[in-house]
C-alpha cells in the first residue's frame, strides 16, 4: 500500500547509516527514495560504519554517496563542542579455583576437537566461529540428503565442543552464578535425553568434578573478581559524583540480573537491568516496561541502568556521568556506540573491565584495531570518489555520508 509519495522530498537523513546494507528498511527507504524524488539529497549519519571495506562501500552505495566527510574527537571544528572523556582500564585475574576448572573445561573441549581432526572434519583453527561454519557445513548437508553417517557423529561432537567452549567464556568472563546456571541447563538438557552427545558430555567425570566444584565454591560465597570489582567501582564512583548515573553493558541477561541484584545491595544505589523483548522460554522486557525504566533513569528513580545490546544504539537513553563495559566487544562499531553514552553534554567517563589471559583482552585489542582500520578505509573510500570525479558541486546532487 503506497501511503507516502516522496517525490516533493527534498532532503533525506538517515541516521545510523551502518544498518544501510543488505535488505535492511534502511536500503528500502533509500532506493525508494532515489527512484521516486526530484531533487534527490541524501545525508548519511554514522558514528561507526565498520572496520571493512566492503561494508562501507555498500553503506555509500546504498545511499548512492558522492562525498564522504568524516570528524573525530580532534578534528577542530568538533573539539570545542566536546566534553572531557575519561577512560581507565580495569584488569582482574581469575583465581586459581577458577583456573583448575577452566582447564578441566578445554581438556574436554580438546578431546571433541581432536575428534573431530582425526575423523578429518576439522581443519585449521578450532574457535567457536569455525565449529559453527562446520555445523551449518554438515547440517547443509544432512538436509539435503549427502552427509555420510560419520557426518552425524561430526555434528554431535561440534554442538558439545560448542557447548563446553561458550561454558569457558562464562567462566572466564562473566559471573560463577551464570555458569553455574548454564552447567545446570545442560544437566536438564541429559535428563530430558535431548541428544546423546550431551548426555555423554554430562555423564563425563569431568562435568562432575566442574559441576560439584562450582556449586561448592557458590555455597562458600566465592565469585568471578570482576563481579567484586564492579561494586566496589559503582561504590566509588557514587562517592565522587552525587547526581551520578551510571550505564553499565554487558552481554549476557543473566549477567545483568546478577550484577543488578548485587548492586541494589549498596546504599543509594538504584539499579535495573534493561534488556530485550522477551524472548521464546526466557526473561525480557516489554516495550511498555522498557519505556517506564527509561523515565525512571531520567528522572533520577534509577541512578544505575545494566544493559544489553539494546542500550548501544537508537534510543533516547539520557545522558550519563560513567559507562562501564562489563566485558570488552570486538566490533568496533558496538565499542563505539557503547562508549558515546557519556561526555555529551558534561564531562563523562569510560572504564572497561577486564579478565586477564582471557577473551576479554582479544576482544579489547580487536576492537581498537578494527577502530584504527575503519579510519583508514573511510579515508580510502574519500579518496577513491574524489578521483572518480564524483564530488559534484551540484544542488541536486550533493550527498555526504559522515
Amino acid at each position: 500500500i503506497k501511503i507516502y509519495n516522496l517525490k516533493n522530498v527534498s532532503l533525506l537523513i538517515e541516521d545510523e547509516a551502518h544498518r544501510c546494507v543488505k535488505n535492511y528498511d534502511y536500503t528500502f527507504v533509500a532506493n525508494t527514495y532515489s527512484k521516486q524524488a526530484k531533487n534527490k539529497r541524501i545525508l548519511g549519519l554514522t558514528a561507526s560504519p565498520g572496520s571493512e571495506y566492503k561494508k562501507i562501500k555498500e553503506i555509500a552505495k546504498n545511499l548512492s554517496i558522492e562525498g564522504v566527510e568524516i570528524r573525530t574527537r580532534d578534528s577542530p571544528d568538533v573539539k570545542e563542542y566536546l566534553q572531557e572523556l575519561e577512560f581507565e582500564k580495569k584488569e582482574v585475574s581469575l583465581p586459581k579455583e577458577l583456573i583448575e576448572i577452566r582447564e578441566i573445561l578445554k581438556k574436554i573441549y580438546s578431546n571433541y576437537v581432536s575428534e573431530l581432526r582425526m575423523r578429518k572434519f576439522l581443519f585449521g583453527q578450532d574457535n567457536k566461529i569455525s565449529l559453527i561454519q562446520l555445523q551449518n557445513k554438515l547440517g547443509l548437508q544432512v538436509s539435503r540428503n549427502i552427509a555420510s553417517p560419520e557426518s552425524y557423529l561430526a555434528m554431535s561432537l561440534c554442538a558439545q565442543a560448542i557447548k563446553v567452549s561458550h561454558a569457558i567464556e562464562l567462566l572466564e568472563t562473566q559471573t560463577l552464578e551464570s555458569f553455574f546456571k548454564y552447567l545446570k541447563n545442560l544437566k536438564e538438557q541429559a535428563e530430558k535425553k535431548q541428544s546423546r552427545g550431551v548426555v555423554r558430555l554430562v555423564n563425563s567425570k569431568e562435568f562432575n568434578f566442574v559441576f560439584s566444584s562450582t556449586n561448592f565454591f557458590l555455597e562458600k560465597g566465592k565469585e568471578h573478581p570482576k563481579l567484586k570489582e564492579i561494586i566496589r567501582t559503582i561504590r566509588d564512583e557514587f562517592k565522587k559524583e552525587k547526581k551520578f548515573k551510571a550505564l553499565v553493558f554487558t552481554q549476557f541477561r543473566d549477567t545483568a540480573t546478577i550484577i543488578s541484584r548485587n548492586l541494589n545491595k549498596l546504599s543509594k544505589i538504584n539499579s535495573k537491568i534493561f534488556v530485550g523483548q522477551t524472548k521464546k522460554g526466557g526473561s525480557g522486557l516489554s516495550q511498555k516496561e522498557q519505556k517506564r525504566i527509561i523515565e525512571e533513569f531520567r528522572n533520577g528513580e534509577t541512578n544505575v541502568l545494566i544493559a544489553t545490546s539494546i542500550g548501544e544504539e537508537g534510543l533516547d537513553i539520557p545522558e550519563v556521568s560513567t559507562v562501564i563495559f562489563y566485558e570488552p566487544v570486538s566490533s568496533a562499531i558496538r565499542s563505539i556506540q557503547r562508549r558515546g553514552r557519556t561526555a555529551r553534554l558534561s564531562k563523562g567517563k569510560l572504564i572497561i573491565l577486564i579478565t586477564k589471559e582471557t577473551k576479554d583482552e582479544y576482544s579489547y585489542y580487536a576492537s581498537r584495531s578494527r577502530e584504527k582500520k575503519m579510519q583508514k578505509e573511510i579515508i580510502k573510500i574519500k579518496d577513491e570518489l574524489k578521483r572518480k570525479g564524483n564530488l559534484k558541486d551540484k544542488i541536486d546532487t550533493q550527498k555526504k555520508l559522515f
